[in-house]
């Protein structure tokens, strides 16, 4: 096994990891931050950037191999929807951004495949790049302010994080400034992303109307 199969494998490793992380009874904070959460923004983080250098790695040493093209897509999908779904748990962000994000990538998987069987491959188009830059930003930020979507309308003195769990119920904490501009920066990137992902599933069906249409 080369080096990028191996990072895409650690990739996979850390999914598991970040979801057993968001679990535990960690108690305590750092600044506004509950340290649990940098602990999950430390795990996404690498995960991310294996991401990055095993591609590079495999591009630059011509080391693509069938196993990396096949697990590289879930490897990033998982870490992308296991983060998304711990969000949802600290109820950060609403169930509905998962259920849209997850529709349009069976969308993609399924035109991907219809464009298969005939020998055609469906460029990445330029909505598709925008969604994952800045569900990448949304998830970082999102980690960090530790609010829920869009709590920034109800201005800095209102914006608490109750992620943190004790036998009472969440407990809540105040924010601030920092929060309020967190917040406010992660909830545009989700928008952004949810858009940019409605339009390049948009993309991906216009580009296989004629399979998904084929009477035979």
């Amino acid at each position: 096994m080369n080096l990028p199969n191996k990072l895409t494998c650690l990739r996979m490793l850390l999914v598991p990891v970040l979801v057993v992380i968001a679990y535990l009874p960690i108690e305590g904070t750092v600044g506004f931050i509950p340290i649990k959460n940098l602990i999950l923004l430390a795990i996404f983080c690498i995960a991310s950037i294996t991401d990055y250098f095993d591609g590079k790695i495999a591009r630059k040493n011509n080391m693509i191999t069938t196993f990396g093209k096949f697990l590289d897509p879930i490897a990033d999908k998982l870490l992308v929807v296991a983060s998304l779904l711990i969000l949802v748990e600290f109820r950060m962000i609403p169930a509905w951004i998962v259920i849209i994000t997850e529709a349009r990538e069976l969308l993609v998987a399924a035109s991907r495949m219809l464009q298969a069987k005939k020998g055609n491959v469906v460029a990445a188009s330029w909505y598709g790049k925008v969604k994952t830059v800045s569900q990448m930003i949304a998830i970082i930020l999102a980690f960090l302010c530790a609010t829920s979507f869009f709590a920034f309308l109800e201005g800095p003195d209102a914006i608490v994080y109750a992620n943190v769990m004790d036998e009472g119920g969440p407990r809540l904490f105040p924010g601030g400034m920092v929060q309020y501009v967190l917040n406010l920066l992660m909830s545009v990137a989700m928008c952004v992303s949810l858009v940019a992902s409605v339009f390049s599933g948009w993309d991906y069906i216009k580009a296989s109307k004629d399979e998904i249409l084929e009477s035979k």
